[in-house]
């Protein structure tokens, strides 16, 4: 069906589409899971803590777990491999697997900085390549990189230099994709969250002098709410965005636009 005779609610669904989300054990990974799934997607949910993604799956019918660790090269390789030999393509591929931690370039070492480049920027570089031939053979697909902000402005007095040159890399990165694969059918954009709690912001929800901060820098006056993501995951993955590639959809409640 074409999707200009398709009602507006429908260019969000993902029926009968395969989805792979990365970092799926838990914070936002989980919630894109969930989300993709709500909308029809059969969705591999893949990390490292197997028991989790067991919890996951079980709230999620048809869904598959796949536990990797995705700074391993050949722990990609299975998890593409797996899923196609289960359901013969991959049709979105959500890139949402990272880290990152608080230390400044003084402290930071470069085992944590190698460590941020492998999983932040090389597994999603890894993961693209494998997943994009089945794209091509199957007429196109969607690949949404999970950058961040942080991608685009400096997080100091948050001092965290990896995770900063890891997701600007992201974002240009998901340009270069975009336009070699624009005309093979694959798009590729990237969403950029703020300030949300997740493993990696956790304590800030709860902490004074980080909600301070955030008021203060924010023009919405908060951390964002988990929910606040579904819309632009959403229209990056599905047909509602089908004239969209290399963009990067910035939600940070108005931090970068100052």
């Amino acid at each position: 069906m074409s999707t200009s005779t398709l009602q507006p609610l429908e260019l969000f669904r993902l029926d009968g589409r395969i989805a792979i989300v990365t970092g799926a054990s838990s914070g936002l990974g989980d919630r894109f899971a969930r989300v993709l799934h709500a909308v029809g997607a059969t969705v591999v949910v893949v990390a490292r803590r197997a028991d989790r993604l067991s919890a996951l799956v079980e709230e999620l019918p048809g869904s598959v777990a796949i536990a990797a660790d995705l700074s391993v090269a050949d722990d990609r390789e299975r998890v593409v491999r797996e899923t196609i030999e289960r359901f013969g393509r991959v049709d979105v591929l959500v890139n949402n697997a990272g880290i990152g931690h608080k230390v400044s370039v003084e402290q930071e070492d470069l085992d944590t900085f190698r460590q941020a480049m492998e999983l932040n920027v090389t597994a999603i570089w890894h993961l693209s390549k494998l997943c994009s031939p089945s794209m091509i053979a199957s007429g196109g697909g969607t690949i949404v990189n999970i950058a961040s902000m942080l991608g685009h402005v400096g997080s100091t007095p948050v001092k965290q230099a990896h995770y900063c040159a890891s997701k600007g890399a992201v974002v240009n990165l998901t340009r270069e994709l975009a336009l070699q694969w624009a005309r093979k059918g694959i798009r590729v954009n990237a969403l950029c969250p703020g300030w949300f709690p997740s493993e990696m912001t956790a304590g800030m929800e709860s902490d004074d002098g980080s909600q301070a901060f955030i008021q203060q820098m924010s023009p919405i006056p908060r951390m964002g709410h988990e929910h606040e993501l579904d819309g632009a995951l959403l229209l990056l993955a599905s047909p509602a965005s089908t004239f969209l590639t290399g963009q990067s959809i910035i939600v940070d409640g108005g931090w970068t636009a100052r």
